[in-house]
């Protein structure tokens, strides 16, 4: 009784209390931080009113409970875990009448809610803001009846000033909580669309989740439509990977969430006749639909051993995360799809080169009277210049090298129709003018829209050094002699174009040290970077400057140059040279 008489002469006079009031005022308007405000509240009390036991309980309207805040005295367990509905112990009945309650004795209370055997005297105190209950504050003694009527008007007054500021510094808490969600959400949006790699997005959603919201078990499960399922493409519990299986559409909490788009919460899994038991300790799960595009991708589930253990604010969270993993993870499958699509497209392509590169003879030609050589370089995988040489029993040489029309697969393939139809007509057909009619016309029976070969045939006669040639829209040989370049006119219309077409012959004299050049127009019409050809005439140069050497020494020196000029390529590029040999 010493301590509330000290209290009572401290403010005999009215101005006193005045004054503490505005301290206390001004110390609770000191912050909005709610913990340093309640610490700042129980230091106010302790002065003017002694306790044992001190607590500050604040109300959940939603739970429609009263829990610890703040306490000094009590056990961690009973902080952590004790839960007062309105109308129970003397803090629940205090907070339902919305009135001040104090009992000197509350061994002969049956209201009282023993935590601490030794204590005698309870005082609770609701704390009020706009109409509304925020919570209580309790006072235990040790002492019998410690506190009077007056001690309880003291503390009602202090409530009546405490009450505004602690649902201030809630609501500000509220409002910075969800601030902060909102820059996190919008960093994961940033680091969650910068990953592809569908695997490392899962693991990511996971961890990034689990700062937002604590979890025991964590799922994304995705809709295979076809199997009329949700299935599980990543899990974990506890931190550890695991497979679980995949759940039929419309079944679980997960397929309900999938098939009512909107986040389904449970409380207590064991009440809810729709989950489905996937580990005997799960007691609370939270399903959130996963929308892109107006359609349900899939289901990011998560689940927890604590009843209850998700709340409304949980469930908000993850329904503004929601979007983002959506989007995230369909992008993430399109780019898994389009790598797998591209990865057996590079398997099919390795195979047309494989292909090609049988289909083409060897860079080293051999042919009676001549040292010839051949390099191509592709634009793209694989290429649409073809060449081929034929050799008949007598010593005399077919030589073909064209160009079929477009780049890359459908060109190789129109190659590879050429390749078969030259295999077939050439050893039947020995003069080049026959050989390009023949393909012409059985190209025009197989006509493919747009497409058409430029090609030019050579016979060589290694015994007289004699070349024939007929040429259907290539172009023209280069013929080097002693350094000067030949005058060689070769023309004609490309194949497969117009049906009955005839070809003119041209025939030329080789002597020794001659270089006949067949080159593709991925050559000459090579670009610069600042767009400007490679041409003719710099190939002629070229030629001319190299003449004298070999066959293959004069093709690296023509790639060379096209290297010095531009290393980027824009068409295929394909060189034959062949050196006319001493009869000795």
């Amino acid at each position: 009784m010493q301590t509330t008489r000290k209290a009572s002469v401290r403010f005999r006079e009215r101005s006193e209390l005045l004054d503490f009031l505005l301290d206390v005022s001004a110390a609770t308007a000191a912050t909005l931080d709610l913990d340093q405000l309640l610490a700042n509240v129980a230091e106010i009390v302790q002065k003017v009113l002694p306790y044992d036991l001190f607590a500050i309980l604040l109300y959940n309207d939603k739970r429609q409970d009263l829990r610890i805040r703040y306490g000094v005295g009590h056990r961690e367990e009973v902080v952590s875990n004790l839960s007062i509905k309105l109308g129970e112990g003397i803090t629940g009945t205090a907070a339902q009448r919305r009135e001040p309650l104090l009992v000197g004795d509350v061994r002969n209370d049956p209201r009282y809610l023993n935590t601490v055997d030794a204590v005698r005297t309870e005082m609770a105190v609701p704390m009020m803001a706009r109409g509304r209950l925020v919570g209580v504050i309790d006072l235990q003694s040790t002492r019998l009846h410690a506190y009077t009527e007056y001690d309880r008007a003291l503390l009602r007054l202090i409530a009546t000033r405490v009450g505004g500021a602690i649902d201030n510094a809630r609501l500000y808490h509220r409002v910075d909580r969800q601030n902060r969600t909102l820059k996190t959400l919008s960093n994961i949006s940033r680091e969650f669309s910068s990953i592809l790699d569908l695997n490392e997005l899962l693991g990511k959603i996971a961890s990034t989740t689990a700062e937002l919201v604590s979890y025991d078990a964590f799922s994304i499960l995705l809709v295979d439509r076809q199997a009329k399922a949700l299935r599980h493409r990543f899990s974990i519990r506890f931190d550890q990977r695991v497979n679980i299986d995949n759940v039929p559409l419309g079944k679980g909490i997960t397929g309900a969430a999938a098939e009512s788009r909107e986040v389904v919460r449970v409380r207590d899994t064991a009440a809810d006749p729709r989950y489905i038991a996937s580990h005997p300790d799960i007691r609370s799960e939270v399903a959130v639909p996963l929308l892109a595009r107006d359609r349900v991708v899939g289901v990011m589930d998560l689940e927890s051993s604590r009843v209850g253990h998700f709340t409304e604010d949980h469930a908000r969270t993850l329904a503004l995360l929601a979007p983002q993993i959506a989007s995230s993870v369909e992008n993430a499958r399109l780019y898994e799809e389009v790598a797998a699509r591209e990865s057996r497209m590079e398997e099919d392509l390795q195979a047309a080169r494989e292909l090609q590169r049988v289909l083409f003879p060897d860079a080293s030609l051999e042919i009676e009277g001549l040292e010839a050589a051949v390099r191509l370089r592709p634009a793209r995988e694989i290429s649409g210049d073809i060449y081929d040489l034929f050799e008949h029993h007598d010593g005399q040489a077919v030589i073909a090298f064209g160009d079929v029309s477009g780049k890359g697969s459908a060109a190789a393939l129109y190659g590879g129709l050429m390749s078969g139809l030259l295999r077939t007509l050439a050893p039947r057909r020995r003069r080049p003018a026959e050989l390009l009619r023949a393909l012409n016309d059985a190209l025009v029976e197989r006509k493919v829209e747009a497409r058409y070969v430029t090609l030019c045939v050579l016979l060589w006669d290694p015994v007289k050094r004699h070349l024939v040639g007929a040429n259907a829209g290539a172009l023209p040989p280069m013929i080097c002699r002693g350094g000067e370049i030949l005058n060689t006119r070769m023309e004609g219309v490309p194949l497969g174009l117009l049906d009955t077409r005839e070809y003119e012959e041209t025939g030329f004299h080789a002597g020794p040290g001659d270089a006949i050049v067949l080159y593709s127009d991925g050559i000459t019409d090579h670009l610069s970077p600042d767009g400007q050809e490679y041409g003719r005439a710099r190939l002629a140069q070229v030629v001319r400057r190299h003449c004298q050497e070999s066959a293959a020494g004069l093709i690296a020196a023509i790639f060379e140059d096209l290297d010095k000029f531009n290393t980027t390529l824009f068409d295929d590029q394909t060189v034959m040279v062949m050196k006319v040999k001493n009869q000795g």
